[in-house]
């Protein structure tokens, strides 16, 4: 029985314990995370050490567990995933980012200095050291050579700078009074990876009024055309306000600011009311007569991606497209069901591609069957690159540019150099002004997808789409890296089956 406790304290870090019917004195001692019990017995008024304990006091979750998992990501300086980088967790092993940036390592014993290597970058940190489990390990990647922007980059962006309207919006091209939403969110896209949020807001400030008197009036949505002044003409495609969507979530991942929030919800409710109950399918929208479009597979995607997070939204537009749009015997999207000659399209390969997690890159080498080498009217040079689907006809520029994007984010570098040289060759210069540059929509007058001719100047004269992919391909900047990765579950993934 105890009959005198004595406090630990922070002096002699010793308390001390005695039985008086045992004739027991107990003394327990703390010295570098170790108990030390001594005790000692009285008899006759001798004291004889009987027995020394050292019991460990080290907190369990300072043990190291024999086998651990670190994992974490690499971004660039503009916030977003870089694939593709090789991260070292000793001498010889490593694994690869994925397309997002994200990496894992498991079943690591010891100690370990995990160590990101990229030609042409550096990082900070540029080494990290693990002894146990750890995720969110992030890296920043620096391009050596980022800070030089090239020629045509500056000429497109002075471009882009001088073409935005008093009212924040962007013609689709120099005096053209059309004003495209898609080009407009690009454009929003294109501003924000050069660092200039300002003239992203310029562009979200003018939806962003239109809340009300717009995108929740009658049926629903933003206009996919309007003139300079902003008129909207009624007709609602559905893709054009996902891209709207996909730049506000950029601008948000990217600044942090929630300035837009209320828009974004807005516009991803609208995109959600589409939504066919019967197949899971996204309808495209309604004409300008009110009347619902038609659903289209690039549609699907943009809504998909567009759309924050996965839920049973994400989850029926995958059944969707797996039992509609689904080829299972070349194991990739197709446009246009039971039309031979239009079947494919080229869009479907690259925006599937940097879409869906885990799709397979495979997807991209399958495109090749758009390629085809033609004379661009505005430069005289032979370009190769893809046309809009199998008739390759013409080479479209903006659909180029996508692939060079998809191509960088599956780590296929070669190729998407090789394609960013040829686009090199299409850039118009010193138009409408001195000092600016713009690359057309396709190199020369063919159809685009389907058998309806291009529009006049299609080849002569620079135009958004175009240009801006461009420039996600030259700046290494994927649009779609900030909402990509929504934890889709395994047995969702139709594409890997």
């Amino acid at each position: 029985m105890l009959t005198h406790i004595l406090p630990l304290n922070q002096q002699s870090k010793t308390i001390w314990l005695q039985a008086s019917q045992s004739e027991l004195l107990i003394f327990v001692t703390l010295q570098d995370n170790i108990v030390l019990i001594t005790i000692v017995k009285l008899i006759l008024s001798h004291i004889y050490l009987l027995i020394f304990l050292f019991v460990s006091c080290k907190k369990q979750e300072e043990i190291t567990s024999p086998n651990y998992s670190v994992s974490g990501r690499v971004t660039n300086q503009q916030g977003l995933g870089l694939s593709s980088v090789t991260i070292y967790f000793n001498a010889t092993d490593y694994v690869i980012t994925n397309a997002d940036g994200y990496w894992s390592v498991t079943n690591l014993t010891g100690t370990h200095i995990i160590s990101p290597q990229k030609d042409n970058y550096n990082f900070t940190p540029n080494t990290f050291t693990v002894n146990k489990a750890t995720s969110d390990i992030l890296f920043l990647a620096n391009n050596i050579n980022g800070n030089t922007i090239s020629n045509n980059e500056q000429k497109i962006i002075a471009w882009l700078n001088n073409l935005q309207l008093s009212n924040g919006l962007l013609e689709s091209t120099d005096n053209s009074n059309m004003v495209s939403l898609y080009d407009n969110a690009l454009a929003a896209l294109a501003f924000m990876s050069y660092q200039d949020f300002a003239r992203a807001e310029k562009i979200f400030d003018f939806f962003n009024t239109r809340i009300t008197t717009e995108l929740l009036s009658g049926n629903g949505g933003f206009s996919q055309f309007r003139d300079r002044n902003g008129n909207p003409d009624g007709n609602r495609w559905m893709g054009d306000n996902a891209w709207l969507l996909l730049a506000l979530n950029n601008y948000k991942a990217l600044t942090g600011s929630t300035k837009y929030n209320i828009l974004s919800s807005k516009i991803e409710n609208w995109i959600r009311s589409l939504q066919d109950a019967t197949d899971g399918g996204i309808w495209g929208g309604y004409n300008s007569t009110g009347v619902l479009t038609g659903k289209v597979t690039e549609g699907n995607i943009d809504a998909f991606v567009a759309v924050p997070k996965y839920d049973n939204f994400h989850v029926k537009i995958l059944n969707y497209l797996k039992k509609n749009r689904w080829s299972t015997t070349e194991k990739i999207l197709v446009s246009w069901p039971g039309n031979s000659q239009y079947l494919y399209a080229l869009d479907i390969h690259p925006w599937g591609y940097c879409s869906f997690e885990d799709f397979p890159a495979t997807v991209l080498t399958k495109a090749n069957r758009f390629i085809c080498t033609q004379t661009a009217t505005a430069t005289q040079q032979q370009i190769t690159g893809y046309c809009f689907d199998i008739d390759k006809d013409d080479i479209w520029l903006e659909g180029t540019g996508e692939m060079v994007v998809a191509f960088r984010s599956a780590g296929l570098n070669q190729e998407a150099d090789n394609y960013l040289n040829e686009l090199d060759k299409t850039i118009i210069n010193n138009v409408p002004i001195n000092g600016v540059a713009g690359m057309p929509y396709a190199t020369n007058i063919g159809t685009g997808y389907g058998n309806g001719l291009l529009w006049q100047g299609a080849d002569t004269k620079p135009a958004i789409s175009s240009s801006v992919w461009y420039l996600f391909a030259k700046h290494q900047f994927n649009p779609f890296s900030v909402v990509r990765i929504k934890n889709i579950p395994l047995a969702d993934k139709f594409w890997l089956k």
